[in-house]
């Protein structure tokens, strides 16, 4: 009977990552986790799973469609968690002895959404957090944008913005509009969401009578009047090339109720601790067009933008959540926090040609030549290691390879240096060395077969045993 073998495929919507892009991936998150630190952001992890309840709040929510839903083995009902926010509020509210607030906890680790994949969208996807939970001062947003700025810097971005708002000034335009009706504002605010997807006269459309898309489908449309539409999109296009002038133009759209006062109040402080923490206009402004979509906003929200290319979208993004937790205690705990979609800034960095995808997995190959015996290689492996080099020793899958084959394994993964360990040089106690990288520089161009065996030579040299350590150090650094 043959055997029947499985398909080996992953499930729509998830993905592998493989070397050397794995390696860039830990790398990246290395880097963004050091400016965590630096802010001095604690690291928590929670589990991938949660009550439903947990997740969705006594009501459900209205993002069901979204989730994983699963059954423990005692039957509660729970999903796999769609944002570490969720939780980091339960557990600010599980652990009022541990955590002393104000707060701040970073983390990193995979969500799951069941929304339907498409081209850089995933339904596991890797998100790194910070939130500062228990101060209502806009200090805390402003530490949130310059960490999202410092992050772009540290990546290499160079023309990028993060877009900041607060969903209050919304909230105070739609109220002095008479729109009081809760649903009615969430339908505005995800309309006006869409505006960098879908543009100004689609956005004008749906906060209507609503629109045909692209597809065919009909979109339900608000069904406001078009004086309120008017007022709406006229809100929403300010601009100016300052903070402080965009603030100037919000004021002469919003009445001097106490609503609006306190939400231009605190987009005035906002910019003061941005200007202290020396964030320029360039890399942060206001624009109040931004909303995101998630209800528990309550203030400052902030999305980062790459203006060579905007239709990557955001590729990090939070605000203030000062209501959340009091869904899990009586206590009020304001909240503000920002995520990064690992996947997305990634993404963005290939197409800005920002990643070194030749990066070498590791330092030094060790091969060998005839009967060399595998001992040798392994404590010169340690030898090396010891110096904090990244070594691997050549073992094959036969018994016996040439060295042809042996380099082509190193050449595979782009490493820079093999170790040639041959039978007649260690009776000399002596070793031999080749630098890979410059062994192809110098063939490059050479067409005759005896001149490219020839210059091969060139890159590789024999050293005492007792140099290897300096000489591998010389040719790395």
């Amino acid at each position: 009977m043959t055997k029947k073998n499985i398909e080996p495929r992953l499930l729509k919507g998830f993905q592998d990552h493989l070397p050397p892009k794995s390696k860039i991936r830990q790398e990246i998150k290395e880097k963004i986790i050091s400016i965590y630190e630096k802010y001095g952001f604690a690291f928590i992890e929670t589990p991938a799973i949660e009550l439903k309840e947990i997740l969705l709040g006594p009501g459900g929510e209205n993002i069901n469609k979204e989730i994983f839903f699963l059954e423990t083995p005692e039957g509660e009902s729970s999903c796999l968690r769609f944002d570490h926010t969720v939780p980091f509020a339960r557990v600010i509210a599980q652990y009022p002895e541990k955590i002393k607030i104000p707060f701040r906890r970073y983390t990193v680790g995979p969500v799951w959404r069941a929304d339907k994949p498409g081209i850089g969208r995933y339904r596991e996807f890797v998100q790194m957090d910070i939130d500062i939970a228990g101060t209502p001062n806009p200090a805390a947003d402003a530490e949130i944008i310059a960490i999202m700025v410092e992050v772009m810097r540290i990546l290499g971005f160079k023309d990028f913005q993060a877009q900041i708002n607060n969903r209050k000034l919304i909230d105070a335009l739609l109220l002095q509009n008479g729109i009081k009706d809760i649903d009615t504002q969430k339908h505005i605010l995800r309309v006006i969401d869409k505006l960098q997807k879908v543009g100004i006269e689609n956005v004008r459309k749906e906060l209507g009578e609503g629109r045909i898309d692209d597809s065919g489908d009909p979109i339900k449309g608000v069904g406001l009047s078009n004086n309120i539409i008017e007022k709406i999109i006229n809100f929403i296009s300010i601009t100016g090339n300052t903070r402080k002038e965009i603030i100037h133009n919000i004021k002469q759209h919003l009445s001097e109720q106490s609503d609006a006062q306190h939400a231009i109040n605190t987009m005035e402080e906002l910019d003061q601790y941005l200007s202290a923490l020396d964030i320029p206009n360039t890399e942060a402004l206001f624009s109040p067009s931004l909303t995101r979509g998630l209800d528990y906003y309550s203030g400052p929200v902030f999305e980062m933008t790459l203006k060579n290319a905007p239709h990557i979208g955001s590729v990090m993004g939070g605000g203030r959540y000062d209501g959340l937790v009091s869904r899990f205690t009586d206590k009020t705990i304001p909240c503000t926090g920002m995520s990064i979609g690992i996947d997305r800034l990634i993404s963005a960095m290939e197409e800005l040609q920002l990643l070194n995808t030749q990066k070498p997995l590791y330092d030094v190959i060790i091969t060998r030549i005839g009967k060399v015996p595998i001992t040798e290689a392994l404590i010169i492996a340690k030898e090396l290691r010891n110096q904090g080099l990244k070594v691997s020793v050549y073992l094959g899958k036969k018994s016996k390879e040439t060295l042809g084959e042996q380099l082509s394994h190193a050449d595979h993964y782009n490493i820079p240096l093999a170790v040639i360990l041959g039978e007649d040089e260690l009776k000399r106690n002596e070793i031999c060395v080749k630098d890979l990288y410059y062994g192809e520089k110098v063939r490059e161009n050479i067409k005759d077969r005896n001149k490219y065996r020839e210059a091969g030579t060139v890159s590789q040299i024999t050293i005492p045993r007792e140099k290897l350590v300096e000489t591998i150090k010389s040719f790395i650094h």
